[in-house]
């Protein structure tokens, strides 16, 4: 998107956005619509609250402190750790009680005579049953199902924790992106004050050659035209700077309204980056999705071996204590409270299902295979943009010297220029080109520095630091 100026062009990037304008048939309008525009968006820099002062490293920090996304990622950890413990259970003796009220309908009670006359009843009508029991079981051989069903929960455990790092990870490069894009607007703000005082400057200067006849009064509209879009572009990087405001201050859990003031320059020392070699190694070696991948394949094997041990025969030892009304351990029934007890091992063993468990072996090996080759296409992806991450940063910074370079030819022209106006031997068109220079160079150099910050917090992601 450009800036047309006779012939010369005010480039935007996507890091300083800058909305395209044509050239007004009326360019006295233009100032009416900058003071429109400032005084719309004035009373959201009116705020005379004490500003927050924070480095990135600050930021990050209490981003990582207040955000609702990690908050998630350690309940679902704990989640995850509770599924172990419940695993890690599953070879435990159980004591259950149970307790239960039966009626039956009155039946014909069955005795036997005796020699005195008298019936023995053997089976009384006794419509109210009762009954409590304490039952212990405890499972002491499962084939090894629940040694491996606790694997595989601690594997997802600890692959739930490596997702929770990877969240800190995207976490610290969203508030590293909005911090550079807070910078960089408010480093706009400053070059478009200091371009807008010298067209102010020049104004001023023209206007007063127009009064005493040596310049010709179109070239007062001139100034004008530039100075008003100058102050358009202020006006719509201030509005930058407040909402680069609002994403910081949501990551970082900030509810005040007081506006925050970064620390950190945009042209502080860069970072070393090394080799290729070692940082793809390194990479490969931190990166927390790479570890979560791994020990859900570990896990998912483990399921498989869980699943092969349903097929194996299962022992328990079973014991109880009855305490009923009537008894049905004890005989003759009698309306009165009996308690007995009981003790077994049961030995459990399916012959057959049908398939079942053969199917179900066969999706968690496929899953296996599909978990290793998704590892693999990850380890692949890794080393690309560890390379494309390291050109990206080599090419930013190489790009900083003739940035630099552009802005002191820039200052050093406008120097010049301004000396010949002075002595009437360049024209006013001129002076606009050279201010117009400086603008674009300085904005060029924000950009420049951006894209650095920029590119090292994304091999910083990337490596997994």
């Amino acid at each position: 998107m450009t800036v047309s100026l006779r012939g010369r062009a005010l480039r935007a990037d996507p890091a300083i956005s800058m909305p395209g304008r044509a050239r007004s048939a009326a360019p006295a309008v233009l100032p009416c619509v900058g003071l429109m525009l400032a005084a719309l968006v004035a009373p959201a820099f009116a705020q005379q609250a004490t500003p927050l002062r924070l480095t990135l490293d600050e930021a990050t920090r209490r981003a990582l402190d207040t955000s609702h996304r990690l908050a998630e990622g350690r309940a679902r950890q704990q989640s995850a750790e509770a599924t172990v413990t419940l695993r890690q259970r599953g070879d435990d003796p159980t004591l259950t009680a149970q307790a239960g009220y039966t009626r039956t309908n009155h039946i014909e009670a069955f005795g036997i005579p005796q020699p005195d006359g008298q019936l023995r009843v053997i089976y009384p009508d006794i419509p109210n049953n009762y009954r409590t029991r304490l039952e212990l079981a405890w499972p002491i051989y499962t084939a090894g199902r629940t040694a491996a069903l606790e694997r595989a929960a601690r594997a997802e455990a600890t692959a739930t924790g490596s997702d929770l790092e990877a969240a800190r990870l995207d976490l610290r490069l969203e508030v590293a992106r909005a911090y550079w894009a807070l910078v960089t607007a408010r480093d706009t703000v400053r070059v478009l004050e200091a371009a807008l005082r010298t067209a102010d400057r020049s104004l001023s200067d023209v206007r007063s050659r127009v009064d005493v006849g040596l310049l010709p009064p179109n070239d007062v509209s001139r100034s004008e035209s530039q100075r008003a879009r100058q102050e358009l572009l202020l006006v719509d990087a201030r509005g930058r700077v407040e909402s680069a405001s609002v994403d910081l201050r949501r990551l970082i859990g900030d509810t005040d309204a007081a506006p925050i003031e970064p620390a950190d320059a945009l042209d502080a020392p860069p970072d070393a980056a090394g080799p290729a070699t070692t940082l793809i190694t390194e990479a490969l070696a931190q990166r927390p999705e790479l570890a979560a991948l791994a020990t859900r394949t570990h896990g998912a094997e483990a399921r498989i071996d869980a699943i092969s041990a349903a097929r194996k025969p299962t022992i328990a030892v079973v014991s109880g204590v009855d305490y009923a009304q009537p008894n049905p351990r004890i005989f003759p029934r009698q309306a009165r409270w009996e308690d007995s007890w009981d003790a077994s091992v049961n030995i459990t063993w399916q012959l057959w299902d049908s398939g079942r468990t053969s199917a179900e072996r066969a999706a968690a090996r496929h899953d296996v295979e599909a978990l290793r080759e998704r590892r693999n296409d990850m380890e692949a992806q890794i080393r690309a943009d560890v390379s494309k991450q390291l050109i990206a940063l080599a090419s930013s910074r190489a790009a900083l010297a003739p940035a630099q370079l552009a802005v002191t030819s820039a200052q050093e022209t406008q120097r010049v220029v301004a000396d010949r106006f002075e002595v009437g031997v360049a024209t006013t068109l001129d002076v606009l080109d050279a201010q117009l220079e400086v603008l674009q160079a300085e904005l060029d150099r924000s950009r420049v520095l951006a894209d650095i910050r920029l590119n090292e917090a994304r091999l910083a992601r990337v490596l997994g630091r």
